[in-house]
């Protein structure tokens, strides 16, 4: 069954409307087609059965389908997904698969999925290295050599070369999951390419499986050597004797046609793979071949030592086409990188979680000239004198020529460490921030990566954006541009066929403009799809070459099929740009309604940022913990995309073969990856397009349960604001009950719950009476004295802090005191944020009209409303705000953070004196809660202020997630993954500190370390509580 495409509706700020299920209208069934095809179900018996392969074979419909995209605009559903455990496995895939009997076979790599033209997406097996052969096996300092597995991640690399004062130069936007077996698939480069060069520069040696199994090892070989080999008569003599046969006789042509540029990617690269004088290097033919030659197993690569300072220099412009011309003159300066953003990105950015560093920094704010473009120049030397000098003489010529041609407007210098990291992160960042852009039209990468000579970069993107504009497209700007590649991202809207039309005309158009102006529309990112262009670039006598080549390597053409080149003897098709099956396509299929509901779902750009590899970063604990991206957001965002299609496409009734095959619905598959999600919201604050699953998991839970019915530890958690009140008029009964035999079992057998914090033994109301705080009434507000109103506050009570963690609350109370303020304490109201958690939507948004209105009220008498508890403080303005849309009283709730470090900055409090931690103690470290450090990234900044202010020193601490989040670690089902995000991020991090000089922001954070160490760590403000007379 198949439905009309649905006219797109424009996005909009307020509350969509949305597509209801209930007890009346319950969730159908779904019951997508799971179904195999015979070849790959006979190929995946045989490899099972010989039990030679020890890793993972995947041909779930889940697993399937989020391999079946990047971050490009396809979606080709792969027909299973291996992951090799050992690198032995993948010989033992390629040799099954060069058997006769599987000869149609096909397969094709997978490492970081970040391509941005499907290089690898196709109809095949997809062989992914990036879950287990990610090991760095060794590295001699000596000869600057390091041997890794192709799923090593950049930065990983990088990571763990630094203490040894070494690093991998080429640099990719995406280090963060780029794998080095995908760099090398697509021989990247990026910023510093210019002094630095492509990924094929640094293999030193490397060793490829071919189609039946063997192993075929390159390296840089004198003519001597390499005709030795040649003489040989195994596989490996006969493929450098067909490769050399092939390419010296076209020595002349090839360096008349292949381009004398830093990006002269071309994919099977003949001119470096064998010289004029015959020396061989076939690492080069297989860096940038997508795997279609043969899949990479092991790699040796050259890496130099780190530079040891850096200085950057952000030179600001009155339009881009300047920023563009004058390139030329910054380059005379011998910078290692020169890297130029457009407006568009720049403005986006300060969305972004750096722009707090930034802001003052690049000088925006107090020019009268508005800024249209910009270009960071970095510059590297060996000590502090080197760059300053550097710096120094850039400096001086642009102040000695303000009136020279294409001029800039400003320019500001930093050499700060944390401010050039926050520069290099916004432009890291750029491709995601353009994919945040408001309406249809999302930034599209289609011909992002063109690369001209330098000297011609800004009259062709003149003639770009000139047939841009023709096209009535929208764009932003930014790149390499001392090396002439600038990414160019039309916005489309490929859910429009009139756009999905452009996307041929613009690249048909491009690929004629860089030929005119001697470049590629190829200069970085891999051929992909558009693969059909090669026979423009190479010409028909050299493209053969390439086809001759493939055939040798891969006979059946088995290896990444319809990319580059097809067997010559085959001549299959290469897959057209528009030929490949397209997420618009399927996209288009969904409901208006369900589109705007399900927001996140499409607009996830498949750009990968919560596949980083940092254990201590906060992005997606579930997936880090669990190395199965589908239990990334990603991977749910797109479970989710799917879903809503078939919600919207329906399955057809009158096909009851396919119902009873496929019986199990699709919405179980969605219900099993949330049900890993710890709602923790880091994605929501660091996904560069701001994908909220937490937000798409409470929607999705409500829709599921009107079918399914939920367990009962929902209902008890849901349940928690409202009982809690009730069990702490009694918490010694309760906390008794708790512990008594067979109260824990039943707990965690048949609630699903386990490992339950106690009740706080005071009560609030007393803890007030102590400190001489009456009951609360209004009346007292909105009575003070606008100077009574400046030293008053009014501190919001949650959950956690008032009943299971009193002592919190009330160091607040005892510190706001010392500090001179009047603190009023409002009765305690439900928050909703379990109910949000759980899906309860209906009761969640009832519960938040409520306090709308009470603390609307509250807000109008001009006191500063402030919580506690960020995972609760938090939600008054992100769930609220997206579940009631705009329509709400004008009021914000502050953490307490947030208010005393405004509070110090504007000088309206004098602090009394301190005790300090001087006197030889380890100074206090920071543990941030992941949802507090994701939503307001200079946590730590302000913490670190405010103790300054007290005349003491913070340190900080670098984490990921603890793996309790809220109630997330006290579910029966989650216990293992609970203490193994502990293990993984916070258990080393926790004996290295100790205890004693750990402050723990979040309450969850302060249960679990207390759960897995036996006593609860302070909160900061208990800690200054105590330190100020």
């Amino acid at each position: 069954m198949t439905a009309p495409a649905p006219t797109a509706s424009p996005i909009t700020r307020s509350t969509p409307a949305r597509r209801s299920f209930s007890r009346f209208n319950r969730l159908p069934v779904l019951t997508p087609d799971r179904s195999l095809d015979s070849l790959t179900l006979g190929f995946l018996k045989a490899l099972e059965k010989e039990g030679k392969f020890s890793g993972e074979i995947h041909a779930d419909f889940p697993s399937r389908l989020i391999n079946a995209t990047d971050n490009s605009v396809y979606q080709v559903m792969p027909t299973a997904v291996l992951q090799p455990r050992n690198r032995n496995d993948i010989n033992v895939v390629m040799e099954l698969a060069g058997r006769e009997e599987f000869s149609e076979v096909k397969i094709t790599p997978r490492g970081g999925g970040t391509g941005t033209n499907g290089q690898s997406l196709n109809n095949t097996i997809t062989l992914d290295t990036s879950k287990h052969l990610n090991n760095i096996l060794g590295f001699d300092a000596e000869k600057g050599l390091v041997h890794v597995e192709p799923g090593v991640v950049l930065d990983q690399l990088n990571a763990w070369l630094k203490p040894h004062g070494f690093f991998f130069p080429p640099a990719v936007s995406t280090a963060s999951r780029a794998t080095i077996g995908g760099m090398i698939g697509s021989d990247s480069s990026g910023k510093g390419s210019r002094i630095y060069g492509k990924t094929s520069h640094y293999i030193n040696d490397m060793t490829t499986v071919l189609i039946d199994g063997t192993d075929f090892r390159t390296h840089a070989m004198s003519a001597a050597d390499a005709a030795e080999i040649m003489a040989r008569d195994d596989r490996t003599g006969r493929l450098y004797r067909k490769i050399h046969d092939e390419i010296m006789p076209c020595r002349d042509q090839i360096n008349a046609i292949f381009p004398e540029m830093n990006r002269g990617l071309t994919g099977y690269n003949l001119k470096e793979a064998v010289s004029d004088q015959g020396d061989m290097n076939l690492s080069f033919l297989i860096a940038g071949a997508e795997g279609s030659l043969g899949m990479v197993k092991e790699i040796t690569l050259r890496v130099i030592p780190l530079p040891k300072h850096k200085a950057v220099t952000v030179v600001r412009y009155d339009s881009f086409d300047s920023a563009l011309r004058h390139v030329g003159t910054l380059v005379q300066f011998d910078p290692v990188a020169i890297e130029s953003i457009d407006d568009k990105v720049m403005e986006l950015a300060k969305q972004d979680e750096s722009w707090h560093l930034l802001g003052k920094l690049l000088g925006t704010e107090d020019s009268s000239v508005p800024t249209r473009g910009f270009n960071v120049v970095e510059f590297v030397g060996e000590t502090p004198e080197d760059v300053a000098a550097k710096q120094s003489e850039l400096r001086a010529h642009l102040e000695a020529n303000p009136n020279a041609d294409y001029a800039p407007i400003g320019f500001v210098q930093a050499t700060d460490p944390t401010q050039i990291a926050a520069i290099w992160s916004i432009r890291a960042k750029s491709v995601g921030l353009l994919g945040n852009l408001e309406g249809k039209r999302r930034a599209t990468p289609f011909v992002e990566d063109t690369a001209v000579p330098p000297e011609n970069l800004a009259d062709f993107i003149a003639e770009f954006r000139a047939l841009l504009d023709a096209e009535g497209l929208d764009y932003g700007m930014f790149g390499h541009v001392d090396v002439g590649c600038l990414h160019v991202r039309p916005l489309l809207d490929m859910c429009d066929k009139q756009d999905e039309a452009r996307l041929r005309r613009v690249s048909d158009r491009v690929v004629d403009l860089t030929k005119k102006y001697n470049g590629l529309i190829w200069g970085e990112h891999g051929k992909g799809f558009r693969g059909e262009y090669s026979p423009t670039y190479f010409g028909p006598e050299l493209y053969d070459v390439l086809k001759r080549i493939k055939e040798a390597f891969d006979p059946e053409g088995q290896l990444n099929p319809g990319k580059i080149a097809s067997p010559y003897s085959k001549n299959t098709p290469i897959t057209a740009i528009d030929a490949a099956p397209m997420r618009g396509q399927l996209d288009r299929q969904i409901e208006d309604r369900l589109r705007d509901e399900y927001l996140n779902a499409t607009r996830c750009n498949g750009n990968g940022a919560c596949f980083n590899w940092d254990l201590m970063d906060a992005m997606c604990p579930s997936y880090k913990v669990t190395r199965d991206r589908v239990h990334s957001p990603k991977g749910r965002a797109g479970l989710v995309r799917e879903w809503i299609r078939q919600l919207s496409v329906g399955t057809d009734p009158r096909n009851q073969d396919l119902a009873v095959i496929n019986a199990r619905d699709f919405s179980h598959d969605v219900y099993d990856a949330m049900a890993g999600c710890l709602s923790c919201k880091a994605c929501a604050g660091q996904c560069p397009v701001k994908v909220d699953i937490p937000e798409m998991k409470s929607r999705f839970l409500e829709a599921y349960h009107t079918r399914y019915k939920r367990p009962v530890k929902d209902y008890v958690i849901a349940q928690l604001e409202s009982i809690a009140p009730l069990m702490a008029k009694a918490p010694l009964l309760f906390n008794s009950l708790q512990s008594i035999p067979p109260m824990p079992w039943i707990f965690k057998s048949l609630i699903g719950l386990t490992d339950l914090p106690k009740l706080s033994r005071q009560s609030v109301r007393s803890a007030l009476r102590k400190r001489g705080i009456g009951k609360f009434k209004l009346a007292d507000l909105e009575a003070l004295s606008s100077e009574d109103r400046a030293k008053s506050v009014v501190l919001l009570q949650d959950c956690f802090t008032s009943h299971y963690d009193i002592d919190v609350f009330t160091a607040h109370i005892d510190l706001l005191q010392k500090l001179g303020y009047r603190v009023f304490v409002p009765p305690y109201r439900p928050n909703g944020k379990a109910l949000h958690v759980k899906g309860f939507l209906k009761r969640f948004d009832y519960q938040a009209r409520q306090n709308d209105i009470v603390y609307g009220r509250l807000a109008k008498t001009g006191v500063p409303l402030i919580g506690i508890e960020a995972s609760v403080t938090l939600t008054y303005r992100q769930e609220y705000a997206q579940r009631l849309g705009t329509d709400r009283p004008d009021y914000r709730v502050n953490l307490f953070h947030e208010w005393l470090a405004a509070e110090i900055t504007e000088n309206r409090l004098t602090l009394p004196a301190s005790s300090g931690n001087a006197g030889g103690t380890a100074p206090a470290t920071l543990f941030p809660h992941c949802t507090e450090k994701t939503s307001i990234p200079d946590v730590s900044v302000k913490w670190q202020k405010i103790f300054e202010a007290f005349g003491i020193k913070l340190a900080t601490e670098k984490t990921g997630c603890c793996g309790m989040a809220g109630v997330y670690g006290h579910e029966t089902r989650h216990q293992e993954t609970s203490r193994a995000l502990y293990d993984q991020s916070w258990k080393k991090k926790v004996d290295a500190t100790g205890l004693d000089n750990m402050l723990v922001t979040g309450y969850s954070c302060r249960c679990q370390v207390a759960r897995f160490e036996g006593a609860k760590p302070k909160h900061p403000v208990e800690y200054l509580a105590k330190l100020v007379s």
